[in-house]
C-alpha cells in the first residue's frame, strides 16, 4: 500500500493506493514545518488518520508540502511519518513539486500554486530547475488566500470596506479588533487565519472592491514573481490551489494581459499526483 500527500498549510489532501490500483481519498490538517514541530505533527496525524486504515501496512509515504523548503524542514514532517507508519520508505518534499508533477507530469513547463500561499517554478520535467522565491507570508505570499485576506482585514479595521461590506464583514466573522490582533500575533497559524476570509471576496464578488484586490493581488504576482523568470512568455501559465481555481477568471485576464496563455488550473494536484505515482 502506498499513501500519497498533497499537504498545504490549511489541509492536507491524501490517497491511499492499493497494489490493484484502487484509491482511496481522505483529508487531514496541513503540516507546515515552519508553524509545527514534530511532535505536533504526530498528534495531529493520530488524531484524523481513519480507523480503516492499517498503518502496519504501509510500505511508502510520498508526502509533499507546504514549508518544506530545506532538508531539515522535511525531516520534521518525516519524523512524525516514521512514527506513524513504522515499515514504510517515506518521503517528503515540497508542495512546489507536487503541483508541477500534477501539472506538467513529465513535461518541461510553469507551474505555480495560488492557495494559503503562493509558490512558483520552472520544472524540466523532472525536477524544479528556477524558483523565484515567494518569502511567505509575511514579505510576499502575492495574490494568495493571505494575502487578499491581509487586505481585506486592514480596511476593516480601518472602516475603509465600502458597499455596506464594512457591516457584512462584521456579521459574518463577528471578531473585535484585539481578536483579530491577538489571532495575528499570539495564537498560532496566522498564515490560515489570513487566507480564511478570502472566502469573504469570493462570496460578495459581485462588489467591485472585492474583483480589484483580486485582480490587484494577481497583477502583485505577477510583477513580483512571474515576470522575474526568463522567457516567461514561453510558457503556458499552469496552476493549482482553491485561490486560484475559484478566481480563475481573474488570474487569466491578468495572466493574458502580460502574454502568457493559460494552460492548466485545478483546484487540487491529488488525483493527477497520484497518476503521476503510478505511471
Amino acid at each position: 500500500m502506498i499513501l500519497i500527500a498533497d499537504g498545504g498549510s490549511t489541509k492536507s489532501n491524501w490517497c491511499q493506493l492499493d497494489d490493484a490500483h484502487n484509491r482511496v481519498y481522505f483529508n487531514t490538517e496541513g503540516y507546515n514545518p515552519d508553524f509545527m514541530d514534530t511532535a505536533a505533527i504526530a498528534a495531529s496525524l493520530t488524531k484524523n488518520l481513519p480507523d480503516t486504515l492499517a498503518r502496519d501496512q504501509v510500505r511508502e509515504v510520498h508526502y509533499y508540502g507546504a514549508g518544506v523548503s530545506s532538508a531539515q524542514k522535511a525531516e520534521v514532517v518525516a519524523q512524525a511519518m516514521r512514527q506513524l507508519f513504522p515499515q514504510a520508505r517515506v518521503s517528503v518534499t515540497e508542495d512546489l513539486l507536487a503541483a508541477a508533477r500534477a501539472l506538467l507530469g513529465r513535461g518541461p513547463g510553469f507551474a505555480a500554486i495560488l492557495g494559503t500561499g503562493t509558490n512558483s517554478c520552472l520544472y524540466d520535467g523532472e525536477k524544479i530547475t528556477y524558483n523565484v522565491d515567494s518569502l511567505g507570508y509575511f514579505l510576499g505570499d502575492e495574490g494568495s488566500g493571505s494575502f487578499i485576506g491581509k487586505r481585506l482585514l486592514r480596511d476593516y479595521l480601518r472602516n475603509l470596506l465600502p458597499d455596506g461590506l464594512q457591516d457584512a464583514f462584521a456579521e459574518t466573522y463577528g471578531f473585535t479588533r484585539n481578536e483579530i490582533l491577538d489571532k495575528l500575533y499570539n495564537q498560532p497559524l496566522p498564515n490560515r487565519f489570513l487566507a480564511s476570509f478570502a472566502k469573504f471576496a469570493y462570496d460578495h464578488n459581485n462588489v467591485s472592491y472585492c474583483r480589484d484586490i483580486v485582480l490587484q493581488g494577481f497583477e502583485t504576482f505577477f510583477q513580483n514573481l512571474v515576470l522575474h523568470y526568463p522567457r516567461y512568455q514561453d510558457y503556458t501559465f499552469n496552476c493549482v490551489g482553491s485561490v486560484g481555481y475559484n478566481f480563475r477568471d481573474a488570474l487569466t485576464q491578468v495572466a493574458k494581459s502580460h502574454g502568457m496563455e493559460v494552460g492548466k488550473i485545478i483546484r487540487s494536484p491529488i488525483d493527477d499526483l497520484v497518476s503521476y505515482h503510478e505511471g
